[in-house]
């Protein structure tokens, strides 16, 4: 009765066959999915949790389908105005379908990189320097939609494309540079002209209103004066009003 036990728990083919069923168990994560095929034909999709997959007969690609974070290396780009600047990138995909990203491509990421890096260049070339630099926003997301529509048929959905980067040539670096420093003297210019403008249009008004009220310009000189008498390093010269003057001349007609 042992030894026919024992013989039974050692035979060669229960051995292989134990050994056959615990290969075939897969072990698929909450954020994996498993395109199973039979006999090399698509055989539906295998969800989280301990699968069977029968050897030989059966093969499976295990897919990931968190989100993805592509560096879109340095591209040399020529904008609409013809400067030669360099862009890189970042882009950020997930696989919304396993099947299409196994069947459609032969390899999704490789893929969906290279595509991303031609169309950051077409679409930089559609654009000048200035829009480049001012509208980033704008073209990250032109970029973003021209991919995710081509990569639709590999089930790719591209979420994001950010723009990280922009060099320039030093040529252009310098010129831009003096650029702005002519704008920021220019701007100081228009102010300086505007603020003497306002300036003498208030001296007008003041002058107006000292000339129509009778003594304000004689008050007025003898509170410069006053000012002027706090510091003893200064020296004053009197100068006798008009209205002063006009009193001695009529008194000397009488």
């Amino acid at each position: 009765m042992v030894n026919w036990l024992m013989f039974g728990l050692f035979n060669p083919l229960i051995v292989l066959i134990i050994l056959v069923l615990i290969s075939s168990l897969k072990v698929v994560k909450q954020y994996e999915r498993g395109v199973r095929f039979t006999l090399g034909k698509y055989a539906g999709m295998i969800n989280p949790g301990l699968r069977l997959v029968i050897p030989v007969i059966q093969t499976w690609e295990r897919v990931d389908l968190r989100v993805k974070a592509v560096d879109v290396p340095d591209q040399d780009c020529i904008t609409k105005d013809n400067v030669s600047v360099r862009v890189n990138a970042v882009l950020y995909f997930k696989v919304a379908d396993a099947s299409k990203a196994i069947i459609e491509v032969e390899n999704f990421f490789y893929a969906t990189s290279q595509l991303s890096q031609t169309t950051m260049r077409d679409v930089v070339g559609e654009v000048t320097l200035d829009g480049l630099l001012r509208e980033r926003d704008n073209i990250s997301k032109r970029i973003q939609q021209i991919v995710d529509k081509a990569t639709d048929p590999w089930g790719i959905k591209v979420d994001s494309v950010d723009l990280k980067h922009v060099e320039l040539p030093d040529n252009m670096k310098r010129t831009m540079a003096k650029e702005a420093e002519s704008e920021r003297e220019k701007r100081a210019v228009i102010i300086k002209a505007q603020g003497e403008v306002m300036a003498a249009n208030n001296m007008a008004k003041a002058a107006t209103t000292l000339a129509g009220a009778p003594g304000a310009l004689h008050l007025r000189t003898l509170q410069s004066i006053n000012d002027m008498s706090s510091d003893q390093s200064n020296t004053i010269v009197f100068a006798v009003p008009l209205e002063v003057l006009k009193a001695f001349g009529s008194m000397s007609k009488k």
